[in-house]
C-alpha cells in the first residue's frame, strides 16, 4: 500500500520498556485507542500487537513470532502480569490496556468517525454474534465478518475467500481472531496486501463480546486475577498455558531483572517506525 509521507501525520515516539524479547510502548489505554484511530483515518499502514504473559514465553523460544513483534507498530500491554513485571524491572506502564477492552472502544469509535471494520475468525458464530451487539450499541457502525474454516491457512482457495471477503469489504480496521501465535503469522504473511490499513489480533475478544465466553467478574478483574477464572471454567485447555507457562514467565522476568543495567530497560522507540509507520514484510 503506497504512502505519501507529505500528506499523512507523524505519530508521537513513545518509550518502549523491554521485556523478554518484548518491546511494550509505554502509553495508556486512551493513547492506544486515539493512535490507532488516527492511523486508520490517515490510512497509514499499522499492525498492533497486545502482549501477555502468553505471548512473552512465545516469544523467548519463537524466532519467527520475535521477528513479527519486532515489526510491530504498536505493543500494547495487555496482560496485568506485564505491568507487575515492569515494577520489577525498575519501570512504569500508565495501565493496563485490556485486548478486549481496546477492541470494543475501537469499534465504538469507528461508528462515531464513519470506518468500516471487519472482524475475522473466532470460534464459529462468535464473529456474529459480536458484530450484532457491537451494531446494537453503535447503530452507526459498518461491520463485516468471515470465519474461515479450522485449517483454512492452508488451502489456497480457503485462503482465496478470505481475501475475497476483506477486499469486497474495503475495511478501515481489520480485527484478527485466531489466537496467538496464528493471528499474529497470517496478519504477517497478508496484512500488508489487504486493503485494511489497520491489523490488530484480538485473540477470544469477538466471543466475549458476544457473551459466548463469559469473561471474569469485575472484582476479579480488578484484582488482576482473571487467569485463575479462566483455568477453572476451562482446566483441560488452560492448565498448560498457565500452570506451565506462567512459572516461565516468572523465571523471564527475573532473570532479565537480575542482569539489568542500573538505569533499567526502557528504550526509545525507533524512529525509523515512527517515520514509516512500518512494514509487514
Amino acid at each position: 500500500m503506497a504512502e505519501n509521507a507529505s500528506s499523512t501525520p507523524e505519530f508521537q515516539a513513545r518509550e518502549r520498556i523491554a521485556m523478554g524479547h518484548a518491546r511494550v510502548d509505554r502509553c495508556s489505554f486512551e493513547e492506544a485507542v486515539s493512535e490507532i484511530t488516527l492511523r486508520a483515518l490517515a490510512r497509514r499502514t499499522t499492525y498492533v500487537v497486545t502482549p501477555n504473559a502468553q505471548h512473552l514465553v512465545l516469544l523467548n523460544g519463537n524466532a519467527r513470532f520475535r521477528e513479527i513483534y519486532d515489526q510491530a507498530d504498536l505493543v500494547v500491554a495487555e496482560g496485568v502480569s506485564l505491568v507487575v513485571a515492569a515494577r520489577m524491572l525498575g519501570q512504569r506502564f500508565p495501565e493496563r490496556v485490556v485486548g478486549v477492552n481496546l477492541f470494543e472502544a475501537r469499534c465504538r469509535n469507528a461508528g462515531w468517525a464513519g470506518l468500516r471494520v471487519f472482524l475475522l475468525g473466532g470460534i464459529p458464530g462468535s464473529a456474529d454474534a459480536a458484530a450484532a451487539v457491537l451494531r446494537a450499541r453503535c447503530p452507526d457502525l459498518q461491520v463485516e465478518t468471515y470465519c474461515p474454516p479450522p485449517g483454512f491457512q492452508n488451502g489456497k482457495l480457503e485462503l482465496a475467500r478470505v481475501r475475497k471477503a476483506i477486499d469486497a469489504a474495503r475495511p478501515d480496521l481489520l480485527f484478527v481472531g485466531f489466537g496467538a501465535p496464528k493471528q499474529e503469522y497470517w496478519m504477517c504473511d497478508h496484512g500488508r496486501t489487504l486493503p485494511a490499513p489497520v491489523c490488530m489480533g484480538v485473540g477470544g475478544a469477538f466471543g466475549m463480546v458476544a457473551g459466548v465466553v463469559p469473561r471474569a467478574p469485575n472484582w476479579i478483574r480488578r484484582l488482576g486475577c482473571e487467569w485463575l477464572y479462566r483455568l477453572h471454567r476451562e482446566p483441560r485447555r488452560m492448565w498448560r498455558r498457565y500452570l506451565i507457562g506462567n512459572p516461565k514467565f516468572v523465571w523471564i522476568v527475573v532473570r532479565q531483572a537480575l542482569s539489568r543495567p542500573p538505569n533499567g530497560d526502557s528504550l526509545p522507540r525507533p524512529s525509523a517506525r515512527t517515520a514509516s509507520a512500518g512494514s509487514l514484510t
